[in-house]
């Protein structure tokens, strides 16, 4: 079998799910062929997993021409080398789905899949349901909402964060506003969040409230999708953020399947 070449784009927990995945044959459709990260210590990490050799830019990496490309190296990252990932020859799967958010991005990026014939695959990360929120959108216009429940512990470190939640013993909401506000204010926390924008009513007219709850380990996500034929709830908890590595081992393993779920 001839095996689809598989190139790292950030060496972080995520990526190395799928590095291992690959490794112990669950990937077994895929070789990896190169390893690139801006920290240059997880990159050789990794790569003493895998015996794939380090890359010191984009550059070196799309020359070792790899079929796809699977990125966790987060927003910036994505804004910064998707165009040239596809123009380049190669697939994209993403994992920090909030570049997306950036309508002009976003539409540049189509343009660019659209000339190259390349297409980027957007991983679920911690969701799921893109089927039956596409779906849904193609049958009517519907209003969708995302509720993001999560431990105070959490949100330090970011602008929403107060140290009197830590001590707090009720519930309080610290974000409500639109996909798009969501992800410029907290760009590593609702990834999910624009990733169902996108599937469904779009970053603008998307509803995102989070909720900080005391003592609360993990994330709960809720998704709310309503048209004039049919209305959708889902309902996703995950212990850590592996779920998110785990997307994209599923989103691979999909692609290089003779059967595909959508």
């Amino acid at each position: 079998m001839s095996k689809k070449k598989l190139g790292i784009l950030g060496c972080g927990k995520l990526n190395t799910i799928v590095a291992e995945a690959t490794v112990n044959g669950i990937l077994e459709e895929y070789e990896i062929i190169g390893v690139y990260s801006r920290t240059r210590k997880s990159a050789e990490a990794l790569a003493d997993k895998t015996g794939a050799p380090v890359c010191d830019t984009l550059e070196e990496l799309m020359a070792k021409e790899p079929d796809i490309v699977s990125e966790a190296a987060g927003v910036a990252a994505v804004k910064e080398y998707a165009e040239t990932i596809l123009e380049r020859g190669a697939d994209l799967a993403v994992i920090s789905i909030g570049a997306f958010a950036d309508q002009d991005f976003f539409q540049r990026i189509c343009d660019v899949g659209r000339k190259t014939g390349r297409k980027v695959h957007i991983a679920s990360g911690a969701i799921g349901g893109f089927d039956v929120m596409n779906t849904a959108r193609l049958m009517s216009d519907i209003s969708a909402s995302f509720h993001s429940v999560t431990g105070p512990q959490y949100l330090r470190g970011t602008p929403v964060f107060r140290e009197e939640l830590m001590e707090s013993r009720e519930p309080e909401q610290v974000f409500s506003g639109n996909a798009r506000k969501a992800i410029e204010l907290l760009p590593h926390r609702v990834n999910v969040a624009v990733a169902a924008s996108l599937a469904s009513a779009g970053p603008e007219d998307t509803e995102v409230t989070i909720t900080s709850s005391p003592g609360f380990i993990g994330d709960e996500y809720t998704i709310e999708v309503k048209g004039e034929e049919i209305r959708a709830e889902l309902k996703i908890f995950s212990r850590t953020s592996r779920i998110a590595g785990y997307s994209l081992v599923a989103l691979l393993k999909n692609l290089a399947s003779p059967i595909q779920f959508q």
